[in-house]
């Protein structure tokens, strides 16, 4: 057989398959179940309001108030302890005087020493 131009195939590329791209691809990235459920993921991980980074933001948001809110009541506690002390004994409203506003009686003298910031060469 003479191989000129009326013998040859008119369209040899589709028959193996190149003219035809939906032929590569597998059966199951055409399944409609499996292409609505990936659409579904990926609007819930980028797109929608309440998406998954925005939640992992206000977790730990969360856990910052929480630990927040654990550090102030600690200090409520600590702060009402001291405010019953100061109510019912005269030693520790003398001993707060002295302390926090620099109180003396009348025949002391008060020297006020700083405190070295630590400085490290």
């Amino acid at each position: 057989m003479e191989n000129t131009f009326e013998n040859r195939d008119p369209k040899p590329f589709l028959r193996k398959g190149w003219g035809r791209p939906l032929n590569h691809i597998p059966a199951w990235l055409k399944n409609k179940y499996f292409l609505s459920a990936t659409a579904f993921i990926v609007w819930l991980l980028f797109f929608d309001p309440r998406d998954v980074f925005t939640q992992m933001e206000h977790r730990r948001e969360l856990k910052e108030l929480q630990e927040s809110k654990a550090w102030y009541q600690k200090e409520i506690a600590k702060e009402s302890t001291e405010a019953e002390e100061l109510k019912s004994n005269p030693a520790v409203v003398e001993k707060y005087a002295r302390e926090k506003y620099l109180m003396k009686r009348e025949n002391e003298d008060i020297f006020i020493v700083p405190e070295k910031p630590d400085v490290k060469n």
